[in-house]
């Protein structure tokens, strides 16, 4: 309990120290500045009000306590009501605290840039993809997120060899941080002629959008080329040079983009995926190097690993890292992913809550 209010009374100073920063004037100069202070305020808001809350609530404890030796029967009866509330209060306000104090992932309410590539399965794999790709599409739409296409390669049976597509909304990333992961399909495919079930995979990996202020590119990093843009998109489309492609030199990385209205458009979208994967490496590595035993996390979040199955069939899901099975594959698919999403969020505090205690 000591460390804990330890803790909040370092939150609290910090609090007041960034709306002491954010009323000096000087700052108002300085956007980048008054931009980073604002955020990590945000952080802390919730934190610092439930402090100011308990704060009462214990102080209230022990004015009743008090009040209680008062000879006035009305006066200590008015202070046993108060103190048996207020008893009732203070473990519903420090198991809020517990939560709060759990330590923030810094890119939680970040925008986010998917990849689902179809993998193993052949065609069927890149259907599923685009079957992924839908679900993730209404499952945006319910939350009142917008997608923007950034990269498509149609597959000719249907569905992506490659879909890459930036989610933007709030708090995009804390929703979608555990979907990456190799995402398993058990079904019949349109092609097979026997009725037998196949096992097809596609693979998603969910990156948190850098911004500038994240990772700096340098420009002589990068080697930019444009070409024809193929596939849908009009005829001024395929006659111009409109499509981009960015490759970043000491890693080899590629981002392409031929969706856009325009080459400008294209380099943008390029650009910000090129920054996106390069801060996502950038914190794969930070990752590692944390001890993994203090790091409780659900998966490695590898495109390799094994999260998903959808067994359509048995109209199933099953989270593997959870062992949650949900028999209703149906409303899944059409982007009812809130009890997947709220079952992950709540077992990661629980692990790192773990992690706290230990």
């Amino acid at each position: 309990m000591n460390n804990m209010m330890e803790r909040l009374e370092t939150i609290a100073r910090r609090y007041e120290e960034l709306n002491e920063i954010l009323m000096d004037p000087s700052i108002a100069n300085d956007v980048h500045k008054m931009t980073e202070a604002s955020k990590e305020q945000a952080t802390l808001e919730n934190a610092y009000q439930l402090y100011q809350e308990y704060k009462k609530v214990l102080d209230g404890i022990e004015e009743a306590k008090e009040l209680m030796k008062e000879k006035d029967p009305e006066i200590k009866e008015m202070a046993e009501l108060e103190l048996s509330e207020l008893e009732a209060k203070k473990p519903q306000i420090e198991e809020k605290l517990h939560l709060e104090l759990i330590p923030k992932d810094p890119n939680d309410n970040k925008n986010v840039i998917v990849e689902i590539r179809g993998a193993a399965g052949g065609d069927e794999g890149n259907i599923f993809a685009g079957d992924l790709y839908r679900m993730y599409v209404k499952y945006a739409e319910s939350q009142g997120w917008k997608i923007e296409v950034l990269e498509a390669q149609d597959s000719e049976a249907g569905g992506y060899s490659l879909i890459s597509f930036m989610i933007k909304g709030e708090g995009v990333y804390s929703k979608l941080k555990f979907e990456s992961g190799s995402h398993r399909v058990q079904r019949v495919p349109k092609t097979e002629t026997q009725g037998r079930v196949h096992t097809s995979t596609a693979t998603v990996l969910v990156m948190p959008e850098a911004e500038e202020v994240d990772f700096e590119l340098n420009p002589a990093d990068l080697r930019i080329d444009t070409y024809r843009a193929s596939g849908a998109g009009g005829q001024h489309i395929n006659k111009t040079d409109s499509a981009v492609r960015i490759t970043h030199i000491p890693t080899g990385v590629v981002t392409t983009s031929q969706d856009g209205r325009s080459q400008h458009d294209n380099k943008d979208k390029a650009m910000r995926a090129m920054r996106t994967k390069l801060y996502e490496m950038k914190l794969r590595e930070q990752e590692e190097a944390i001890d993994s035993e203090r790091r409780s996390k659900i998966g490695t979040g590898d495109r390799s690993e094994k999260i998903r199955t959808y067994n359509y069939p048995q109209n199933r899901v099953t989270d593997h890292r959870i062992g949650l099975t949900i028999q209703q594959l149906d409303r899944i698919m059409e982007g009812k992913l809130d009890d997947i999403i709220e079952a992950l969020i709540n077992e990661d505090q629980r692990l790192k809550l773990l992690g706290e205690e230990q």
